[in-house]
């Protein structure tokens, strides 16, 4: 078996389609099937791969399979992005600092 991770799932743009199709409500699978332009087969790859990253999960209900969302997995990319938000704040901080302090050199220079 293939071992795969929230962020092999999140970076399909179908995934990532189908994650905010079911972030409010659980929806159907041939209702999420129905809103692509691929097969079917397709859609249940990717919910397939959701459900392993475990970012989906099917609920049976008589015949029908529903997809609800598991977002708690996504605190993972959330961490890893944040150490990079703080890079780059801390960066755009140091550029205000250095360009407050050339404005304040240049209006005393004169």
């Amino acid at each position: 078996m293939i071992r795969r991770d929230v962020f092999q799932a999140i970076a399909d743009p179908t995934r990532r389609q189908i994650i905010n199709m079911v972030a409010d409500q659980p929806l159907n699978v041939n209702a999420i099937a129905d809103s692509f332009d691929v097969s079917r087969q397709a859609i249940s790859l990717h919910i397939k791969i959701l459900v392993e990253c475990e970012l989906l999960k099917i609920n049976k209900q008589g015949r029908e399979r529903y997809c609800e969302a598991k977002l708690d997995q996504l605190s993972e990319v959330s961490s890893w992005i944040d150490q990079y938000r703080q890079h780059w704040e801390s960066k755009l901080d140091n550029l205000e600092t250095y360009l407050y302090q050339l404005k304040k050199e240049r209006k005393h220079g004169k």
